[in-house]
Order: C-alpha cells, then structure tokens, then sequence
C-alpha cells in the first residue's frame, strides 16, 4: 500500500538508483529529508527487534579526508553530501538485553515480566553462539545490512543518490571513529548526496539476470 507513490513510480525510483560514483560536493541533502533517512535506520528491522547496531554520520572534514585515504582514495567518501559509517555490535550481553526488555514493556505499557518468555528466547537464541568466537558480530553483521537495505531504498524514494562503500579499511574507521571501546566494528560505509552531472556510469542500463533465473514458484 502507498498514499503517494504507484507501483509503476516505485520500480521507476528502484531502476533509478544506482551505487554513484561521481557526486555533487555543492549540492547538500535538506535537514527534513535527512531526518527521514535516519528514521529509516532507526526504524529498520532486526532479529528479535534488538538493533545491534551503530550508525555514525560523519561530517568533519579532515576526519572525511583521512578516512578517504583507507577507502582506496574513492571520491565519494568526501563529496558527497553525507557519510555514514554502519557498525555492528561485538558482543550482546545480559545488560543490553534486559535494556531492551524494559523498553518494549515501558514503551508498550506493559508489566515487565509479561515479557519473561520473549527474553527466554533471546536468552537462548544468544547462548547458543557463546562459544562460538565471532557468532554474535556475525550474527549482527546480518542485521546491519537489513538496515543498509532500508537506507538505499528509502534515499531512493526521495530522489537522494547512495553509494554504499566495502572497499574499505574496517580497522582504521575503527580507530578513528573510537568504535572498539563502544563495542561496535565497522563493516559498510554509505556516500549520500546527488550525481554528478558527468557521472557517466548514471545512465548506463542496469545489468540484471532474468528474473525467471532469480525467481521460483512452488
């Protein structure tokens, strides 16, 4: 269901979209469609709604231009409107969980312990990986990249451009942005902003396999 867009507009905004690779430095995204964006991430799902999960805009301009030089030198780390860095959580402990615990009940206006077997669940579902070195990063990685998917498609829909950027160096964002001691690790980062008029790769046909290759009914 949609009140302002048609199917034929939203596969129009989707063909659209494209990971740019020559952004607009003087063009800036507004401070509402920005809001929007973050509200994308905040409201992005995530297995047992957990969010684990960090999100870092980056506006400084010589912390752009250091992180640039450990993403292969890649244009769009300093002109684009907006940079965001999407971290995963390291670990999940107790603490974290029964943070959680009590905002959904607080927030759904609920007694606390109505929620003793959702925390089970998760109790158990987290234990299982405990012995498991890397399980619960990897498991979080996961659930970053639903919420990368939400950005890109949301930034679509309002007619932003979005490259989001793996040929990176997790370790210096890392050091540089002080994640390890929050316990988050970088893993993707995301250029915001408006093409470039010479972007030649704007107008180039997507290459897709057909869709009868991707889909299966049963």
């Amino acid at each position: 269901m949609s009140d302002n867009l048609s199917n034929a507009q939203i596969e129009q905004r989707l063909a659209w979209r494209y990971a740019t690779k020559r952004f607009n430095p003087e063009k800036k995204i507004s401070s509402a469609d920005w809001k929007t964006l973050e509200q994308a991430l905040l409201l992005a799902p995530s297995s047992f709604g957990l969010q684990p999960w960090h999100f870092v805009s980056v506006s400084d301009a010589k912390l752009r231009e250091s992180l640039r030089e450990a993403s292969w030198k890649q244009p769009q780390v300093t002109d684009a409107s907006h940079l965001v860095v999407l971290a995963a959580r390291t670990s999940v402990d107790a603490a974290y969980i029964s943070d959680f615990i009590k905002r959904a009940a607080t927030t759904r206006n609920i007694p606390e312990s109505s929620l003793d077997p959702y925390r089970g669940m998760i109790d158990g579902f987290l234990s299982a990986m405990a012995n498991k070195p890397g399980a619960v990063e990897s498991w979080a990685t996961h659930q970053l990249y639903l919420a990368l998917g939400m950005l890109l498609t949301t930034a679509a829909m309002l007619g932003i451009d979005a490259c989001p950027l793996e040929g990176i160096d997790p370790a210096f964002y890392n050091e540089a942005l002080g994640l390890p001691a929050k316990g988050f690790s970088t893993k993707v980062a995301v250029a915001l902003g408006y093409r470039a008029e010479d972007d030649a790769l704007a107008s180039l046909e997507k290459v897709r396999l057909p869709a009868e290759s991707v889909f299966t009914c049963r």
